[in-house]
């Protein structure tokens, strides 16, 4: 019968230490986000109203430098239709509802 060793210590912290982002670095990332996020919810604000009544649950992503947004009940298909005309831009993805969330928390 073998026996097994238990020289083994377990690793503590991050697996790639040096890939760890600096603080101000992560600070900046998130002021980025923010803004993107501000930009995108003041055309969601604009257009909820009208939109609810008819499309209410559909998906919407909006694109925030052109004010584009595309809506549809699938998610696939608002993604590839907002995929097409704005290929290389980011876009953010709401439900038309009250709160603008998708999914459960």
């Amino acid at each position: 019968m073998t026996q097994l060793s238990s020289n083994q210590t377990p690793r503590r912290g991050r697996v790639f230490p040096e890939r760890q982002l600096l603080p101000e670095e992560k600070a900046r990332r998130q002021a980025e986000w923010e803004e993107f996020n501000q930009r995108c919810q003041v055309i969601f604000e604009r257009v909820q109203a009208t939109l609810i009544k008819e499309h209410y649950d559909w998906f919407m992503f909006i694109e925030p430098d052109s004010g584009d947004y595309f809506i549809d009940p699938d998610e696939i298909v608002v993604r590839q239709k907002a995929r097409e005309k704005h290929p290389d831009q980011l876009c953010l993805i709401l439900r038309v509802n009250e709160t603008g969330v998708c999914g459960r928390i």
